[in-house]
């Protein structure tokens, strides 16, 4: 097949969990015979027309310099030079700024990844939430195949415009070789941190986390990996300055660091609340990380009984202590393995590229 991939910021990934997806899945099915394309910004650092056998076709972004109006350029650029390409299938990762251009799609069979309930995001105001629900309708109409990361997106796109999507799930790589020496760097010692890994936002629930480990009272150090220059996240690094065992590391973009941190930690929050199958859940899962998730029904499907999950920050306080009891590191190894065998089973990237590629060649 001829295929090609837009609604990403390109490839390789300097962004986020659509650039890492468009990133393994591209080059996997290279790796699997089809000819596959990448649409990429101009200005993306890298600048080779093939990058592992994937073609980057580059557009003009011009985001830079007008702002969330530059996204839909961008995409409108994409699909438009797309028109003259022959694809056989079109990937479109996501709708925000491309569905609305659905007129203009070419020929080509369009595949839609619906993402998640983005117009639940309280970081976007009630006239974009407004706008982000007819995006998502125009996505609905102008896809001729529909695809869901999780159950309850699936289940959501049934129950209101009785679409059948296809799950597949996010990816992740197993990791099996821990590195202990890695923790130098970050100041932390072996099974004595707690940690996270979220964009600062208020529906990732990174706020309820920090204040339910400050009510466990607990001395343990909690590690907070995320940019936090946005609004919320300079609220967050206000908020928590006094309490000393809160460390703010910022981004952190290299893998081999991230697994071996969440290897290596006491336990691993995860308070996404909106959208799919959320790509650090699977990784945590991958690195072996023992979890306490936020109670929904995207995290329940994929962890099932394998959690210790919360709602409040009580809840949180709670679940911390419990870190304390001789039953907790009873529970917690068989915890671990039941997690890390759905990655190698149900996750891992191999398979979910094999199910893309036999849903594309249908």
């Amino acid at each position: 097949m001829k295929i090609g991939i837009i609604g990403t910021r390109g490839i390789p990934n300097h962004y986020g969990g659509f650039e890492q997806f468009a990133e393994y899945l591209s080059v996997g099915l290279v790796e699997l015979g089809h000819e596959v394309s990448v649409y990429c910004p101009h200005n993306h650092p890298e600048k080779s027309e093939i990058w592992n056998g994937v073609h980057r076709i580059m557009v003009n972004d011009p985001e830079e310099k007008w702002g969330t109006v530059g996204q839909f350029i961008y995409d409108f650029n994409g699909i438009w030079d797309a028109r003259k390409r022959n694809f056989d299938v079109i990937l479109q990762l996501g709708y925000t700024s491309s569905s609305i251009w659905g007129p203009l799609m070419p020929s080509a069979k369009i595949f839609t990844n619906m993402d998640g309930l983005e117009w639940k995001r309280s970081k976007f105001s009630k006239p974009v939430q407004t706008f982000l629900k007819f995006a998502e309708r125009m996505a609905i109409w102008y896809s001729d195949e529909w695809i869901s990361d999780s159950i309850g997106i699936q289940e959501y796109l049934k129950k209101k415009y009785n679409k059948d999507s296809t799950y597949i799930a996010y990816g992740a790589w197993p990791f099996n070789t821990p590195d202990s020496s890695v923790l130098q760097k970050y100041q932390v010692q072996e099974n004595h941190y707690f940690m996270l890994v979220a964009r600062m936002e208020p529906e990732n629930n990174v706020e309820v986390i920090l204040d339910g480990y400050v009510k466990s009272g607990s001395s343990t150090p909690f590690l907070v990996v995320g940019n936090t220059e946005n609004a919320f996240g300079t609220y967050l690094v206000e908020k928590y300055k006094h309490q000393k065992g809160i460390r703010f590391q910022g981004g952190i973009y290299n893998l081999n660091d991230l697994n071996q941190l969440r290897y290596h930690c006491k336990a691993y929050l995860h308070g996404h609340s909106v959208g799919g199958t959320n790509p650090s859940l699977l990784e945590a899962m991958a690195s072996q990380a023992t979890i306490m998730a936020h109670n929904n029904i995207f995290n329940q499907s994929i962890l099932g009984d394998d959690a210790w999950y919360f709602k409040q920050d009580q809840d949180v306080a709670e679940i911390i202590k419990k870190t304390e009891d001789p039953s907790f590191d009873a529970r917690k190894a068989n915890v671990i393995q039941s997690n890390y065998s759905k990655i190698v089973e149900d996750f891992s990237w191999d398979k979910i590229i094999h199910q893309y590629e036999k849903l594309l060649t249908k």
